[in-house]
């Protein structure tokens, strides 16, 4: 069995998860089921991630990522993004000032801790760039002149998968950037009386926050600290290698709908995101549960799938699963 070795105090686990426990409270209590949503949320806040949400239009996404905000008392900063939207639109602009003859700087409202890109498909690819070069680099150059963007940086995009007019879809290369994809069903019958209880009573003006950003600042240190082993790290590794030689691997009437496996970034959101998840559960080591855990949100952005999958109705997920039975658990 191998040593777990962590710099992980039990007063720091406990604070840990006292603080993880506010945060998931405050959400439950704003939100009505969703619970994937807000654990992938929630990972991606201590991973310091991005995260890419897809649904149809009314599930609560924005209401999602405000209600994260406002627990944890960060800056909130939502773009609505359109054809017309322009990067300095986002990033900032130099404009003159006629009374003093200078330029001033005007920073945009990606400087914010949570930046809700509303349809991020329907900007342009130039906009879309500009945006994921700030979410990659975390900071942006205005007039010659780079700015930090502030250490808790999550931008949080979505995107509706029904409406393809007027739209600019993500390469690939570009959705590799968002450390996860959520995709957002209905809620169930039930669920929808009570949200329908919830607005009549009025409970989503109400904000108090439960913990503060100095707090993500320190998931995020404690999820560095997060022990992870070299066999799950190499459980990992095969993960990706079985998703780019998927013909020799996976099941063969599945093989052939696979157009290009995960990237090495694929790896790194793996490793990054089953520490998330450790932390969450109260463990200063990763298990291979952990990686399990975020499997679909990690690879279905980021294993392509031909024309042949989408005539055939095959799902990123159906592949994902087939490359998980294919490689032996640690």
């Amino acid at each position: 069995m191998e040593q777990i070795q962590t710099d992980i105090t039990v007063e720091q686990m406990n604070h840990a998860g006292e603080i993880i426990k506010n945060i998931r409270d405050y959400y439950s209590s704003k939100m009505v089921g969703q619970e994937r949503l807000g654990l992938s949320l929630l990972v991606s806040m201590i991973a310091n991630g991005h995260i890419l949400l897809e649904s149809v239009p009314g599930l609560a996404k924005t209401t999602a990522a405000k209600v994260v905000t406002e627990a944890v008392n960060g800056n909130f900063s939502r773009i609505q993004c359109t054809p017309d939207l322009l990067p300095s639109d986002i990033i900032g602009t130099q404009t003159f000032n006629m009374s003093n003859n200078t330029f001033e700087t005007k920073i945009g409202p990606v400087f914010a801790n949570f930046v809700l890109l509303d349809e991020i498909n329907r900007s342009s690819a130039k906009t879309q760039s500009a945006m994921l070069e700030a979410m990659q680099e975390r900071t942006v150059s205005i007039g010659g002149t780079s700015y930090k963007l502030p250490d808790i940086f999550v931008v949080v995009a979505t995107q509706n998968p029904i409406e393809q007019e007027g739209t600019y879809e993500l390469s690939e290369a570009q959705l590799d950037r968002f450390l996860l994809k959520e995709i957002i069903t209905y809620p169930t019958a039930e669920q929808e009386v009570e949200i329908l209880n919830r607005i009549e009573k009025d409970v989503f003006t109400s904000v108090t926050p439960v913990a503060t950003i100095d707090d993500v600042l320190l998931l995020q240190n404690l999820c560095k600290k997060i022990y992870i082993a070299p066999s799950i790290k190499k459980y990992i590794v095969d993960l990706v290698h079985v998703s780019r030689n998927a013909k020799e691997k996976i099941f063969k009437d599945l093989a052939p709908y696979v157009a290009m496996g995960a990237s090495t970034r694929a790896a790194i959101a793996f490793m990054e995101a089953s520490k998330a998840v450790a932390l969450t559960q109260g463990r200063a080591y990763v298990t291979p549960d952990d990686v399990k855990e975020m499997r679909n949100e990690v690879l279905r952005h980021r294993i392509m799938l031909n024309f042949a999958a989408i005539a055939d109705g095959v799902k990123p997920e159906t592949i994902i699963d087939a490359i998980f039975q294919a490689v032996e658990t640690p």
